[in-house]
């Protein structure tokens, strides 16, 4: 076959199969951008009802899972059409993969596990990217999860790659709503029910505030007096706030609930020690030397 038999034969080919090889990657390339577009818009129209909050937490859970899937499909489709065209023989390859695939799976059975309860796992919405959890002996804010592995970033900025595997037991602390519960305590000479309308006082104050107000969702829930503890009489109380924001909350509450106190002369105990300087044999209690010292100034 001489040299312009060959270009003849490369031009019939880019005529008629090469032309379809580019319409099949430009499609491809339609669909990938495609698939990093419609899973956030399909799934919002499905979570309209949810508060905002939590339905961007789903959205971004979902949509990101939904991504891979879709890229994963695309590019397979594309690879065994563009095979399809150089002639290359499909049968044999989706045979030999099917083989493969499941020596790997009897191989990786951690794997297959992982994947099987990241399934349930998005399935039940037990973890949606935005949460803080605990999981697996760790906890955090939840900054990816798939199939395969759940990714949290700790409070010091420390990043938890947990394998879906090893999650049995989600502790899921901003799950459509929060809860923080507080132990009060003051000193047994204090009125409770004085303690408990300075309480109301502090609570009725920051849900007029517009920076906190709009954070907490329900008056505080004031659970009564709950434990004579050894210095101290202990208020139980709880608040319910949008999702993550108990933490920002308490911590307002608190600091004007010290205040508060300060201002009514209302005491927040605190350990006392008792010096017991032992005794004689005879009764007697060792002598205590204290000695008392002056500076002199200039």
């Amino acid at each position: 076959m001489d040299l312009h038999e060959v270009w003849r034969l490369i031009g019939e080919w880019l005529l008629s199969s090469g032309l379809r090889v580019l319409v099949i990657i430009i499609l491809c390339v339609v669909a990938l951008r495609l698939a990093r577009v419609l899973p956030a818009r399909l799934i919002a129209t499905f979570t309209r009802r949810e508060t905002e909050g939590e339905a961007l937490k789903r959205i971004e859970t979902l949509s990101s899972l939904l991504r891979y899937v879709l890229t994963a499909l695309v590019l397979s489709l594309g690879m065994v059409m563009i095979m399809g065209e150089f002639g290359i023989s499909i049968g044999p390859i989706l045979a030999a993969a099917g083989v493969a695939g499941l020596a790997l799976g009897f191989g990786a059975q951690h794997l297959v596990q992982d994947i099987i309860s990241g399934f349930f796992i998005l399935l039940d919405d037990q973890i949606r990217v935005g949460d803080v959890v605990q999981t697996a002996g760790k906890d955090g804010v939840v900054e990816r999860v798939n199939l395969r592995m759940t990714v949290l970033r700790d409070f010091s900025g420390n990043v938890h790659y947990i394998r879906n595997g090893q999650i049995d037991i989600v502790t899921n602390m901003t799950k459509e709503y929060s809860r923080y519960v507080f132990n009060i305590g003051v000193s047994y000479r204090e009125d409770v029910d004085e303690v408990i309308a300075v309480i109301r006082e502090v609570d009725e104050d920051m849900r007029r505030d517009p920076e906190y107000g709009r954070d907490i969702l329900e008056p505080i829930e004031i659970l009564g007096l709950d434990e004579f503890a050894d210095s101290a009489v202990i208020v139980k109380a709880r608040t319910k706030t949008k999702p993550i924001k108990q933490w920002r909350v308490k911590r307002e509450f608190n600091r004007r609930l010290k205040k508060a106190f300060d201002a009514r002369n209302i005491e927040i105990p605190f350990p006392h020690v008792t010096l017991y300087m032992g005794e004689d044999k005879d009764g007697s209690a060792p002598a205590l030397h204290v000695r008392q010292t002056r500076e002199q100034s200039g």
